[in-house]
């Protein structure tokens, strides 16, 4: 693996997957990708691997859809046992290498940790995580209880303010 010069600021990197397994006797590794197409993680470079509590820098040489997942290949890691050892590897990536969002558009990393208030401004909790539920995405709020709300812009959703860390939703605080 290559060390990057410098230090690495892990507040600023996402976590965009997990080497899961060894694939094969060459140093293959499966990987388990947190982005909504598996794929679109080899269009990310340089990976950063948390490697003993410590981000590493690393270039992918090569990889591949497999299944539901992905098998890649890295520097330095050429046999079994390598790949072995690189298993339940954190990948992430720095927030700056995604594209830019459209207005309106957001990625669930920008929404965890956002407070959520009613229209009368009641607090609800904080959004813990979301959910992809096929029809939309649900916010997972934690507050006095644990709250499911849709994200559906403008009828539930009626503002984000990431710079002010909230979200106003059309919700009934009871529910």
């Amino acid at each position: 693996m290559q060390v990057s010069e410098g230090r690495l600021q892990a507040d600023d990197l996402l976590v965009m997957g997990r080497i899961s397994a060894p694939y094969g006797v060459k140093g293959w590794l499966r990987i388990t990708a947190f982005t909504e197409i598996p794929e679109n993680l080899l269009d990310y470079a340089p990976w950063y691997l948390n490697i003993r509590g410590e981000w590493r820098e690393t270039q992918p040489l090569e990889g591949k859809l497999h299944g539901k997942g992905l098998v890649i290949r890295l520097p330095d890691c050429s046999d079994r046992d390598a790949a072995a050892a690189l298993s339940g590897t954190d990948i992430a990536i720095y927030r700056s290498q995604l594209p830019a969002t459209d207005a309106n558009e957001y990625y669930w990393s920008d929404l965890i940790g956002l407070q959520v208030v009613t229209m009368d401004d009641r607090p609800l909790g904080r959004v813990d995580h979301l959910l992809e539920t096929g029809a939309n995405d649900v916010l997972v709020i934690q507050g006095d209880r644990e709250r499911l709300v849709p994200f559906i812009q403008d009828e539930v959703i009626r503002s984000v303010d990431l710079a002010a860390g909230r979200i106003r939703v059309d919700w009934d605080p009871d529910f």
